[in-house]
């Protein structure tokens, strides 16, 4: 296994111009790989396969690197573009949404922690050129979500290194282009004193050890493996994990999870408004009895909507202030967004489901929720709520609340 980076040649690929309503070309973009990702989502459910479609369609449109710097060929895509496009892909394909989630979760990871690795900054010209893909790995063994401590342990050989994990999920990690994973930092190193490396195709091999037959998000092909890595110094990020989890793992990927999750809200509500309005016409205007859930999966919405906003200008204000963004208030309201996005998420697809009954509930209806409802289960246990909010117990006795709503 080999870690040289070679450069492939650009490829001019045509992309939309800004459609009508002046939508930014980000989101403009994501609507044409959503619609490719809705046509194939049924299939990509059924059959438990990757959305190959689907991230055919966001490579030829140029997505994967857009929150890259310029400088690299990136686009410079702010938190906030990237939360749109998330939300755009979700209203389509919950799986397609996650995987291109987790992916944009490794690429801030690089970005705001490579310090200027030579190795590191080519990789990200690379995934913005060549569209590459990331995958990540950090739940292992028997530590299930507990992503603050690894078994496996890098080995060290000269300028060289070794890994060998037993990873419980690596999402997509068969189609992906490359993989981000967390590890001990050598062998006499404990659990919590972890890195965080990346490995591209050449590097590993993967051997899968657990299938993944689940309710929901079945095309994220959350596999279990054995990964065997091998590669040189310079693909270790340079931070320690405690750093990249605090300041940019975390934070990322609660939310850019909430902005998905919103999305598939967002699609099951927009069905049920569909049934109560064909419900209404069909019945001389008279709304059906349990058109009341629309209105509270609407008000479930907006809320909804309003932690993410409100969070990522949090996060906004503070990304690049460590000391501000490591605050205990800070880090709590990041991680508390992940625990309300979830339950939220689930109640509004439930309510959607109970305003259009059974047409909600059969699988052969134009109005069918079922896939939505089987994909958002998965929120409250993707990194348990419970383990969230256990580990905030200290953090909520040690912090008062705001003495001002407007701070």
């Amino acid at each position: 296994m080999t870690s040289n980076i070679k450069r492939l040649p650009s490829r001019n690929i045509q992309v939309p111009s800004e459609v009508g309503g002046g939508l930014h070309r980000w989101r403009a973009r994501a609507i044409a790989a959503a619609e490719i990702a809705a046509r194939h989502a049924e299939t990509a459910d059924r059959d438990s396969r990757f959305p190959g479609e689907a991230f055919a369609a966001i490579r030829e449109q140029r997505l994967l690197g857009i929150m890259l710097p310029a400088a690299l060929g990136g686009e410079e895509a702010g938190i906030a573009d990237v939360v749109d496009v998330c939300y755009i892909l979700g209203r389509a394909c919950a799986s397609t949404a996650m995987i291109f989630a987790m992916h944009q979760i490794s690429v801030a990871c690089l970005m705001r922690h490579s310090r200027g690795v030579a190795w590191q900054l080519e990789l990200q010209r690379r995934i913005a050129d060549e569209q590459l893909l990331l995958a990540s790995s950090t739940t292992e063994g028997n530590n299930g979500g507990a992503l603050r401590s690894s078994e496996a342990a890098i080995k060290t050989d000269g300028t060289r290194i070794a890994l060998e994990r037993i990873a419980s999920v690596i999402s997509y990690g068969e189609h992906a282009d490359g993989i981000v994973t967390t590890a001990r930092r050598n062998e006499a190193a404990v659990g919590a004193d972890q890195v965080l490396a990346v490995f591209l195709k050449d590097d590993y091999s993967l051997e899968r050890s657990q299938s993944w037959d689940t309710l929901g998000m079945r095309g994220t092909c959350s596999v279990g493996f054995v990964l065997r890595a091998a590669g040189v110094a310079e693909q270790i990020l340079a931070d320690p994990y405690e750093a990249i989890h605090a300041q940019t793992m975390a934070p990322f990927a609660h939310i850019f999870w909430s902005a998905v999750w919103a999305g598939v809200a967002a699609g099951a509500v927009q069905r049920a408004r569909a049934f109560v309005r064909a419900a209404a016409r069909a019945s001389g205007g008279k709304l059906p009895p349990a058109a009341a859930h629309l209105t509270r999966a609407r008000l479930g919405f907006e809320t909804l909507l309003g932690a993410v906003q409100s969070t990522v200008r949090l996060f906004e204000r503070h990304a690049h202030d460590v000391q501000s963004l490591n605050a205990l208030e800070i880090q709590t309201s990041l991680n508390f967004l992940k625990v309300q996005a979830s339950e939220l998420a689930v109640s509004i697809v439930l309510s959607a489901m109970r305003a259009c009954g059974l047409s909600g509930y059969r699988n052969d209806s134009e109005f069918s929720l079922g896939r939505s409802l089987r994909d958002i289960l998965s929120s409250p246990i993707m990194i348990s709520n419970d383990r969230i909010l256990a580990s905030a117990e200290g953090a909520v006795l040690m912090s008062d609340v705001p003495a001002e709503i407007f701070r």
